[in-house]
């Protein structure tokens, strides 16, 4: 569970908030790449308006962060596509906690919320993410979460020259 000692809100972030993300964002890909998609360069590209574009709230996406007085430490990303074949389901991004504040529920509470937004806004019937399949503590807290793996896509990611594969989780929600 989430430890309140210094972190005083967990929301959905706003346009106003973008500054903030990006610069989380650029912290992340620096210090996992192999977690992220883009590349620190595709990611300190986006205009300012890209990015408060990505963080809006719509009925298709929203980004939570957790909040260390005025500083955002961690954030989580869902969306789901419009298409009425496909929007029962919804899919989890850009997981991140910086690494001060590891260990004390906040990937987790950020995790469960953007799940339960989409839930009771979105009414989905699954939510999907994928994983580095060496990254053992992320792959352990959705599993602990009761996601449950169902493909590994060989070779899915290539970073300086190595390649990684990435594990394909789901977790049903009824």
């Amino acid at each position: 569970m989430l430890m309140q000692d210094d972190v005083t809100s967990v929301r959905s972030l706003e346009p106003a908030d973008a500054g903030q993300f990006k610069a989380l964002r650029l912290r992340a890909i620096d210090s996992s790449p192999t977690s992220f998609w883009p590349t620190r360069s595709e990611e300190e590209a986006r205009t300012p308006k890209e990015v408060e574009g990505r963080i809006r709230a719509t009925t298709l996406q929203a980004v939570f962060g957790v909040f260390a007085g005025a500083a955002l430490i961690g954030i989580a990303g869902i969306r789901r596509d419009a298409l009425v074949q496909v929007r029962h389901k919804a899919t989890v991004w850009g997981v991140y906690v910086e690494p001060a504040h590891r260990g004390r529920g906040i990937a987790r509470t950020l995790v469960t919320t953007a799940i339960a937004h989409a839930s009771e806004n979105w009414n989905i019937a699954q939510v999907q993410l994928c994983v580095n399949t060496e990254n053992a503590a992320a792959r352990h807290l959705y599993a602990a979460i009761g996601f449950s793996t169902f493909g590994v896509e060989p070779r899915s990611m290539q970073v300086g020259g190595k390649f990684y594969d990435e594990e394909h989780m789901v977790l049903n929600l009824r």
